[in-house]
């Protein structure tokens, strides 16, 4: 009877030493795991510093022009593969752009404002250049013309005398009347701001009172002259 209580106990004794074997090996290989994970964290995490610093030390613009970059590459091999078919890029591009893009361009078109105004007069003069420049349609036929009769001296150098033999065609003349007619026309419609009279009667309080009294008198003035000069003279019922 002894003998079966010692082997039954022996073999509880087994089933607890290998029931805690397989948990130390559970929590051995779970300790393996984390450590894993921890070695795969701290390397993503370096991998994401080694990138941030690249990207702080890149240009503000740099996304902008990376994007430019690859557009204008995506362009250039959408060219070619037109350019292979026989096809028209301009026109396979019309094709994909959709009623709503379009539209949206449309929209933005119109909104842009070509005159930003008057900013300086450095700035003026620009816009004037760019804008006579645009005007500009270049005569091949008389720049080659130009070219034979001037010769050597059609590209000069310092010890070039080629002042006063340069005589300008009808149609440049032409053209630069036209330009200053323009100018003068557009200029004739500017409005400058009126000069303070120190003589005239001051019945507002501001300056934006002054406006609507004006605009007051403009509209109403004939209607409200009577009563007026009754006040001023004190003789209003």
């Amino acid at each position: 009877m002894s003998s079966c209580f010692e082997v039954s106990a022996s073999v509880t004794d087994e089933q607890t030493e290998c029931a805690a074997s397989q948990k130390r090996e559970e929590r051995l290989r779970k300790f393996r795991e984390l450590h894993f994970k921890r070695n795969e964290a701290r390397k993503l995490n370096h991998k994401e510093v080694v990138e941030e610093d690249k990207r702080l030390k890149l240009p503000t613009n740099w996304e902008a022009k990376k994007a430019r970059l690859e557009w204008e590459l995506m362009t250039d091999e959408k060219k070619k593969e037109c350019a292979a078919k026989g096809e028209d890029y301009d026109r396979v591009k019309l094709l994909e752009i959709s009623a709503e893009d379009a539209e949206r361009w449309e929209r933005k078109k119109k909104k842009k404002n070509p005159d930003p105004g008057f900013s300086g007069y450095a700035e003026a003069q620009l816009r004037q250049y760019q804008r006579l420049t645009k005007q500009i349609k270049p005569d091949m036929d008389g720049y080659e013309r130009q070219r034979e009769q001037c010769g050597e001296d059609f590209h000069p150098t310092s010890n070039s005398l080629i002042h006063g033999t340069h005589i300008p065609s009808k149609e440049g003349i032409d053209r630069m009347v036209e330009d200053v007619e323009k100018q003068i026309e557009k200029r004739a419609k500017y409005s400058r701001r009126r000069a303070y009279n120190d003589d005239a009667d001051i019945d507002y309080i501001n300056e934006r009172n002054a406006k609507f009294n004006k605009k007051a008198e403009r509209f109403y003035g004939k209607y409200t002259a009577e009563i007026k000069q009754n006040l001023e003279r004190g003789t209003a019922v």
